[in-house]
């Protein structure tokens, strides 16, 4: 159990693995251990899912033995970067990757930055791709990103599990078990792991698969020692270009005629690059933009720029990729240039074109007339429709060149139109939730609007990664505010994937900003939205203390709301725990508050919270007077999700009681809206509940048709004891048709 004694969802887990590891004796004694602390440190007993298993154990249920239906279909990623397209030589570094990866299933490509390690691992995988038919994951570490630091292997695992096809809800929450997942899920497959820009040999020890058959192409600017010596992994050496590769790669961007014309100038270019690929690129880029130049007049520029500029502190030999980036600015106009130093600020791997809008305070067509010129120069790279990102090196020397005097007030506006956009994001989710003040933007950031919920979820999608660099930012900068500002912003989004283990960390940092911030108010939303996730997480412990904290700091201050609040929120999260009494003590007293402060929706939402706790207790009168309630309090305010959170409450409420037809009339009105939210979670609990309907009414195969979808759904979000739950409804069906 380690850092979290009393989660129940973690002792049924370790309890389950230890009886089938033929160990019942240490599974009944861990119940006794986590019995004991719960009476001890909360003075209640073990939910019932808890008690439901010591129960089997003590039987030894059959359905407690390891499930040996085949798991569900796992995504078949396509992760690979686009193919280099004008990728020339490196005959012998191919052929050496194959002589090594026909050894060993995992190489390292090592070389000094632009020397084209990924141009290299990438060409080699496009010409094999028949060798990984189950797929090809891909993820760029950032090892060396000048903006902060290399990406952490958590993440990086958190990445390859989305791609998979996990949905967030079913991530585990230890890291730990988040890498056995993954590695669980490409064991046997033949598949391609590219982990790109590796910073050292303990960011990629725990992303290596433990399968034979993946291959692994790792790149990385270190020789790293650590996995040789470790996991046997092969390594190849890529050194600068050779005079002739280098001339080939030049001719092939700006043909062989032109070269010829001028050899001598040629080579002069070509020994300024100093065989490096990168600066082959940009040079040839910029002879490009000036077809009618000759040769000599750019290699003039070029020999002025590399006598005034010093070496970049960074380790690598690149006095002259430097002289390149310089001779490249330089003749940039002077918008663009502006426009590259400001990317140089930003955070995060990549940006879209509003962000920059707002980052530079400069009119859409005229930003896009910038971009455009960097395109050309190989400063920056389009990697998919209105998203740029920059070479490493380049974004270093971006951040160089950045205007000082501007820079505050560009990252101002970058932060402001972050976090107002998913401000309004949040908004269009969830129109009825209480806002809060974050402020008004900065002079010349304009946040983006949304025209209905699917937009919002997929810019809150596309974006996380930079929210949550923009919060690191924020918090390093002391912008405490903003910190729990973008907390709060993400809440809807988070919950409606599932998504508990970025909510933990979201607001974890927003506690900590709030507390800075002396904020009173601040430290009470915080800390039950921190506890509110923890629940998400099954950290049921850590949530109820948070819970508790916030109930008492609001009933000392007279926090009417936040009270309501903390009470609803404990609520669920004896809910979670199996506890229906214990959540009606929080349930209530939330219905009278919320109804005292004349807040219709959240009324609802206590009316229907109320009324599926009274059903649990057997109450089902007293239940649907209460759901009724909030059924017509959801239709009048136009809350979906409410409505059908109240309908299916009321199908159970009605199957409960006999009424069978009638419960499915609800169940399906619930099962039509959950599908246009998206809420798939709660999709296969409806679905479930729809084959008992069916089944106490005799439709079998409707039943059955029904459970399977449930199954698909519990296989997908890798909800195991709901996946048991399942499997024994559809056997103990079989089993009463054959004895019928």
């Amino acid at each position: 159990m380690g850092k979290n004694p009393l989660d129940e969802r973690l002792a049924c887990q370790l309890m389950v693995a230890l009886y089938r590891s033929g160990r019942p004796a240490d599974a009944l004694d861990h119940y006794q251990q986590v019995r004991c602390r719960l009476a001890d440190e909360l003075g209640t007993d073990p939910s019932s899912p808890l008690q439901r298993l010591h129960e089997q154990i003590l039987a030894t249920d059959p359905a407690l033995t390891a499930p040996t239906v085949q798991a569900a279909a796992m995504a078949v990623p396509h992760q690979l970067p686009a193919q280099p397209r004008l990728f020339t030589g490196r005959t012998c570094d191919l052929a050496g990757l194959d002589t090594t990866l026909a050894l060993e299933n995992t190489v390292t490509v090592s070389g000094i930055g632009g020397i084209g390690k990924t141009w290299l691992a990438l060409h080699w995988a496009y010409q094999h791709l028949d060798r990984f038919p189950d797929g090809q994951l891909y993820v760029n570490l950032r090892g060396f990103d000048p903006t902060g630091q290399p990406m952490s292997a958590a993440t990086a695992v958190r990445g390859f599990l989305d791609a998979l096809g996990v949905v967030p809800a079913s991530v585990p929450f230890d890291v730990d078990a988040q890498v056995g997942l993954y590695r669980s899920l490409v064991a046997g497959k033949r598949m391609l792991i590219f982990l790109d820009n590796a910073a050292d040999s303990t960011q990629v020890a725990s992303l290596l698969p433990g399968s034979p058959t993946c291959v692994v192409l790792i790149t990385s600017r270190r020789h790293l020692s650590g996995l040789i010596a470790a996991h046997g992994t092969r390594s190849v050496n890529l050194d600068r270009l050779t005079d002739d590769e280098a001339y080939r790669l030049l001719a092939r961007h700006l043909g062989a005629d032109r070269l010829a014309a001028e050899p001598g100038v040629a080579t002069e270019l070509l020994d300024c690059c100093a065989g490096l690929p990168l600066a082959i690129s940009i040079v040839a880029a910029r002879a490009t933009m000036h077809r009618g130049f000759s040769l000599s007049v750019l290699a003039d520029e070029l020999r002025d720029q590399t006598g005034r500029l010093d070496a970049l502190d960074t380790g690598d030999n690149l006095v002259n990729l430097r002289a390149v980036f310089s001779w490249s600015y330089q003749a940039l106009s002077a918008e663009a240039a502006d426009v590259f130093g400001a990317l140089g600020l930003a955070p995060g791997a990549d940006i879209g074109l509003p962000a920059i809008v707002s980052l530079t305070a400069l009119p859409t067509a005229r930003v896009r007339a910038c971009l455009r010129e960097l395109e050309q120069a190989h400063l920056v790279d389009q990697h998919a429709p209105g998203r740029y990102r920059m070479h490493d090196l380049v974004r270093l020397y971006a951040g160089e060149r950045a205007r000082h005097d501007k820079s505050p007030a560009a990252l101002r506006r970058l932060v402001d139109f972050y976090v107002h956009t998913a401000f309004a994001a949040e908004r269009r989710l969830d129109p009825h939730r209480e806002p809060i003040w974050i402020g008004i933007p900065a002079k010349g950031c304009t946040p983006h609007e949304f025209e209905d919920e699917p937009a919002a979820m997929a810019w809150l999608a596309t974006e996380l990664p930079n929210l949550l660099a923009v919060q690191k930012l924020a918090a390093g900068h002391g912008r405490h505010a903003t910190v729990w500002h973008l907390a709060w912003t993400l809440n809807t989004f988070f919950r409606r994937r599932g998504d508990y283990h970025d909510a933990v960390a979201v607001w974890r940092a927003g506690v900590a900003a709030a507390d800075n911030s002396g904020d009173g108010a601040a430290q009470t939303l915080a800390r039950r939205s921190l506890g509110n996730a923890c629940g998400g997480l099954g950290l049921h412990s850590e949530a109820l203390r948070h819970l508790q904290q916030a109930l008492t700091v609001s009933r000392q201050t007279g926090d009417v709301s936040g009270q309501a609040h903390a009470h609803h929120l404990t609520a669920a999260l004896w809910d979670d725990w199996g506890d229906d009494r214990r959540a009606l003590e929080h349930a209530i007293p939330a219905l009278r508050l919320f109804q005292e402060l004349d807040l219709p929706v959240w009324e609802a939402w206590a009316h229907t919270q109320v009324g599926w706790h009274q059903a649990q207790v057997g109450d089902y009168q007293q239940a649907r007077a209460h759901c009724e309630a909030a059924l017509t309090l959801a239709r009048r305010h136009r809350d979906r999700e409410l409505e059908a959170t109240t309908l299916d409450s009321l199908g159970h409420i009605a199957h409960n009681t006999g009424c069978h037809s009638q419960a499915l009339d609800y169940y399906w009105q619930a099962l039509g809206l959950l599908r246009d939210l998206g809420h798939d979670h709660h999709e296969a609990d409806t679905l479930l509940r729809i084959g008992h309907a069916h089944h106490a009414l005799g439709h079998h195969d409707m039943a059955v048709a029904a459970w399977r979808q449930a199954l698909e759904l519990y296989q997908a979000q890798r909800r195991a004891d709901d996946e048991d739950g399942v499997r024994q409804e559809l056997e103990a069906l079989s089993g009463h048709r054959l004895s019928g």
